[in-house]
């Protein structure tokens, strides 16, 4: 009896890890920073056809570090950024990290990542779950790739 509900706790466990087969990321890229060392920023736009879905985390194998950001004007007319701990992705519905806007500052990046580098991406929901993404990399100066 002990090992039939292991097993089920495991199932169960590996079933909330699995990536949602409704959420979709295209368009993901990377601009490096224009200084070495400084971090790098992510853009991307996701696609959920089936249910709300709440984006809470970004990881790359080749950075120390990601945060979800967003850019905004002051009243002054100023730039700043604030980080954000979630991002609702509703059912049906599209985000987009974009410049100018919502993107992942990638802290530490390695600095064998270069232009034409693909750099991977997890993105991490509040239900457990996680979905994966190649981003294209370009440099400080470049357009972007879409």
């Amino acid at each position: 009896m002990r090992r039939l509900s292991a097993l089920l706790a495991a199932f169960a466990l590996a079933a909330c890890h699995r990536a949602p087969e409704h959420v979709s990321v295209t368009h993901a890229w990377v601009r490096l920073a224009a200084v070495p060392g400084q971090p790098s920023a992510a853009y991307f736009a996701m696609e959920d056809v089936r249910t709300d879905m709440r984006l809470v985390k970004v990881e790359s194998a080749l950075a120390q570090r990601a945060e979800l950001h967003e850019s905004m004007k002051t009243m002054a007319g100023m730039g700043e950024m604030k980080p954000l701990a979630s991002v609702d992705l509703p059912a049906g519905g599209k985000i987009a990290f974009a410049p100018g806007g919502r993107h992942v500052m990638l802290f530490g990046l390695d600095p064998l990542v270069k232009p034409g580098t693909a750099v991977p991406l997890r993105f991490g929901f509040s239900d457990g779950s996680t979905t994966e993404a190649e981003a294209k990399t370009v440099a400080a100066g470049d357009d972007a790739p879409y």
